[in-house]
């Protein structure tokens, strides 16, 4: 009777052990691979409400003259304004910018020259940006990354 008992409990941690693992797969394969799609769906559960200036100014972090090699020879000098959800999201986005200069940098160095030039380039490290801060962030949401300053350096 013991026997039948731990093979029934094994059968049952089994099953439900292939459960979760193809849950996770399913999960994953079910995002977007497209930076401006996870982004998109990064922001989607934050309400859309039209924020004063004030308001874009009190929620707002700059980080400027960031200086670091893209992919390759070239190197970029780059300064961000970042826009938060809420005071509190910007309180802890203050807190985390030794972390959030980290994401910049690594990010920065998986691109080339040929990726950020351009609009284009532009919108990719923003929506980039989002979809590696976000996820960081504990009491609120990155809603918006503005690139303010932008010079490519090609060698």
């Amino acid at each position: 009777m013991l026997q039948w008992l731990i093979m029934i409990l094994i059968a049952i941690t089994l099953i439900a052990l292939a459960s979760f693992i193809l849950w996770d797969y399913l999960d994953k394969k079910s995002q977007p691979s497209d930076p401006s799609a996870q982004a998109a769906n990064s922001v989607e559960n934050v309400k859309p409400k039209k924020l004063t200036a004030e308001q874009i100014k009190e929620y707002t972090v700059e980080i400027k003259d960031i200086t670091t090699n893209l992919s390759g020879k070239n190197y970029i000098k780059v300064s961000f304004a970042f826009l938060l959800e809420n005071a509190k999201a910007k309180e802890e986005f203050e807190m985390l910018t030794t972390r959030v200069r980290a994401v910049i940098l690594q990010t920065l160095a998986d691109t080339t020259a040929e990726q950020a030039s351009g609009s284009k380039g532009q919108d990719l490290i923003s929506t980039t940006l989002i979809n590696k801060i976000n996820p960081i962030l504990s009491k609120g949401k990155l809603v918006q990354v503005d690139i303010t300053d932008y010079n490519i350096v090609h060698n």
